[in-house]
């Protein structure tokens, strides 16, 4: 026995060393384990970058020892994307110098196929800074506004999605939905809203569809960083209160809406609801990586994209007072709001069930163009 032990001691040597990175490994894990968990996030990340970063999976091996990388859309929600919009917002107002405009907004066009022609002021060294130009005018003709339809599309864009809204459910893109209730957010009052509270699915669908006969529509545009960025109403309604969401600025682009579950209701939105002739109307700015300004023209007290927000809260503002019963009127066509950059619209609505879109997944419209008619 003293013999085999003997010739078994240098194997034994041989695997304690080969064992030692994984023993070592497995105490700095828990190590890990031990920590605060921001400071877990913090310790883990370089590991997780190098591991979605290096070909050939060079660090699974450390999943034997008991590490597993942080899934791409943690590690993506993790990055601070409204202190970079923040920043954009900050470089976009800087003057730029004279010579330098027409170099700097002439790659911009190249590069996101912009139309110049189309705008009002084609001269770009009319535009001081990069704001300026995303937020350019277009000439009256470019866009001709379709009043033969009842509802245009209220920008340029590219459509996503569209058809009527089923089981409470919309979807982003074909195949990934999110919760109507928690993009609109819950009912709270019935003085400031033109629909009552409710909660369960059914009823929430039908204090929305106030006649009888009518459905739910939804229509989705995103609009790229080329196109126009300014937003317009899609139809004559009477816009009665505005609900605010704060929340995150992910990009919208349609990959990363495949990617994300309930992404539009994650990122902050404003979201516009009031009435047209067919009953409940809603329209929704939905912010995105470097969007963190929305801009409503008549609502002064909107403030997007501040430095601190509570996680899930919402603010609400009635357009409807004791001077102004009615709310604000709004003619189809007319300037509504605008993005500093590509971002999404989102249409709710009520309409007779006789309503058809004129639309194809996945094409682009221009703002004034039909959406869809009865």
């Amino acid at each position: 026995m003293c013999q085999s032990e003997a010739r078994r001691g240098p194997e034994l040597r041989a695997a304690k060393w080969l064992h030692f990175p994984q023993l070592a490994l497995r105490r700095r894990l828990g190590q890990l384990s031990c920590m605060s968990r921001p400071a877990l996030k913090l310790r883990s990340w370089p590991l997780t970058v190098l591991y979605y970063l290096l070909p050939f999976g060079a660090l699974r091996p450390l999943s034997r020892v008991g590490w597993r990388p942080v899934s791409r859309v943690a590690l993506y929600k993790s990055v601070p994307t409204r202190l970079l919009s923040r920043a954009w917002g900050r470089l976009n107002q800087v003057e730029l110098p004279h010579w330098l405009r027409r170099p700097v907004y002439s790659l911009y066009i190249w590069t996101f196929g912009v139309n110049m022609k189309e705008a009002a002021v084609e001269d770009l060294h009319h535009y001081r800074n990069l704001s300026e130009f995303f937020r350019r005018k277009l000439k009256p003709q470019a866009r001709p506004v379709c009043g033969l339809h009842s509802v245009i599309s209220p920008s340029d864009g590219k459509i996503l999605n569209f058809g009527q809204v089923k089981n409470c459910e919309v979807e982003q893109v074909k195949g990934v939905t999110y919760s109507l209730e928690s993009f609109l957010g819950p009912r709270i009052s019935t003085e400031d809203l033109p629909f009552p509270p409710a909660t369960p699915c059914g009823s929430f669908r039908n204090q929305l569809v106030t006649r009888e006969g009518n459905e739910l529509y939804h229509c989705v545009i995103y609009l790229a960083p080329g196109d126009y960025h300014c937003f317009h109403s899609p139809t004559d309604w009477t816009i009665s209160h505005r609900r605010h969401f704060p929340g995150s600025l992910m990009s919208v682009n349609p990959g990363m809406a495949r990617w994300i579950k309930e992404l539009f209701c994650h990122n902050e939105r404003v979201v516009l609801t009031g009435d047209w002739k067919h009953g409940f109307f809603s329209l929704t700015a939905v912010g995105a990586t470097n969007v963190g300004s929305i801009r409503i023209y008549f609502d002064r007290d909107l403030h997007t994209n501040s430095p601190r927000y509570s996680k899930g809260s919402y603010n609400d503002f009635s357009f409807v007072t004791h001077a102004n019963k009615e709310g604000i009127p709004m003619r189809k066509g007319e300037h509504l709001g605008e993005f500093n950059l590509g971002s999404t619209i989102v249409l709710i609505f009520e309409a007779p069930k006789d309503f058809n879109f004129k639309l194809k997944a996945g094409q682009k419209i221009r703002f004034g163009e039909a959406l869809g008619s009865l």
